[in-house]
């Protein structure tokens, strides 16, 4: 298996399509990617163009994640247009697609994206992560460390409020 992670410019139709069956796909699967299932890629759509078009005007950096050639996954880093926090950065949206989960490309796609954002200056990046999946363990794991939470931030469903936890990695 290839693996290979590399920033991305530019989207066109074709990679906008993979993208958006990515995301869908990894929403109906449980990801806490920005939705809660059922979502269709009609629903998805609205958000992945306003990361793209963020991307196309250089406030948002795409990073793609491909196995053997083909779309397995992505993540978004967001740029700071803030002069004293250049050097900082968010990440949103990681995801790999559900069929390829399980086999460390999590990990790959995280590596890739800190080789990249050092590439670009960057010596800090932040992120949030939805309190009650155990993706904080998995954070941890690369180097990331919580320094808050807003509880009850994020509603799921009437009834099931969960913790934002933020959470930060020098790189």
């Amino acid at each position: 298996m290839h693996t290979e992670v590399g920033p991305v410019d530019t989207v066109d139709d074709e990679l906008r399509a993979q993208l958006l069956a990515c995301w869908a796909d990894v929403s109906n699967a449980g990801g806490s990617v920005g939705f809660v299932p059922p979502v269709t890629e009609e629903g998805v759509a609205p958000y992945l163009d306003a990361v793209i078009e963020r991307v196309h005007r250089g406030r948002e950096l795409l990073a793609v994640l491909r196995v053997d050639g083909r779309l397995a996954g992505f993540a978004v880093l967001s740029l700071s247009v803030s002069p004293l926090r250049r050097h900082w950065a968010t990440v949103l949206r990681v995801q790999v697609r559900p069929e390829l989960q399980g086999r460390g490309l999590g990990r790959v796609l995280m590596t890739g994206l800190h080789d990249i954002a050092r590439t670009r200056g960057l010596e800090f990046l932040h992120l949030t992560v939805r309190g009650g999946t155990g993706l904080e363990a998995f954070y941890a794991d690369i180097g990331y460390r919580e320094f808050g939470r807003m509880p009850g931030a994020i509603r799921v469903a009437p009834g099931d409020d969960r913790d934002e936890l933020h959470l930060t990695c020098r790189l």
